[in-house]
């Protein structure tokens, strides 16, 4: 029997692929935290124009994921150990609010499109495929932020998202990479049933298996 046909997603400004392309850059640790920000080497990593690319990297800026310091220019931004518990509980208000939302609001579209990229990281994690799981968490992220209709609350969560990526990348081991693609499905059952409860109840598993994950890094 041949498998479902997703309906294609809403096409997208320039500006925002770059912003994703960059992010992956950052989040998969090929620009390093502290590393310098060459425009024209973002250009040629990406194959984007230089003006989507300029665009994505203000953005960025305005984040806080770039840092620009005296004699040095732009920079990667850090990433803090001190500092990430304290992401981690912000990201986790934001994110049940999110995840409630999305069940609300989400199209049946998005419903499947959010499962969908839930069944990849499960495949990804299987497969050890540390990159496929990458890509699919950010697709997940990007249905299921369209979905909820907030863009106050995506606007606040996006830095945090790419500081968890980070962290995670950096610090992932074996054996972790199913545990966290187990949350995001239960995350994506929850939007796509439109059970706010269960939804939350999704997202609050991904935020604690997040904080066990740092906790067990801070503490060693």
């Amino acid at each position: 029997m041949a498998s479902k046909k997703l309906p294609a997603a809403p096409k997208r400004r320039a500006a925002e692929h770059a912003y994703d392309a960059i992010e992956r850059l950052f989040s998969t640790l090929v620009l390093e935290p502290g590393s310098p920000i060459v425009e024209a080497d973002i250009v040629e990593r990406t194959g984007l124009g230089r003006t989507p690319v300029r665009e994505a990297l203000l953005r960025m800026a305005s984040l806080g994921l770039i840092v620009q310091q005296p004699r040095r220019g732009l920079l990667v931004s850090a990433i803090d150990l001190a500092d990430h518990l304290d992401v981690i509980a912000t990201r986790r208000v934001l994110e049940n609010l999110i995840a409630s939302m999305a069940a609300r609001r989400a199209t049946r579209q998005q419903r499947d499109q959010i499962v969908h990229h839930a069944q990849q990281m499960i495949a990804a994690a299987d497969a050890h495929d540390l990159d496929a799981y990458m890509l699919a968490d950010h697709q997940l992220d990007l249905v299921t932020h369209l979905a909820c209709g907030n863009d106050s609350a995506v606007k606040c969560v996006l830095p945090l998202v790419v500081q968890c990526r980070r962290f995670w990348y950096s610090y992932q081991h074996e054996g972790e990479i199913k545990e966290g693609a187990a949350a995001h499905m239960e995350l994506a059952k929850g939007i796509a049933s439109g059970d706010e409860s269960a939804a939350v109840a999704g997202a609050t598993r991904l935020m604690d298996y997040l904080e066990k994950f740092a906790r067990r890094v801070i503490d060693r």
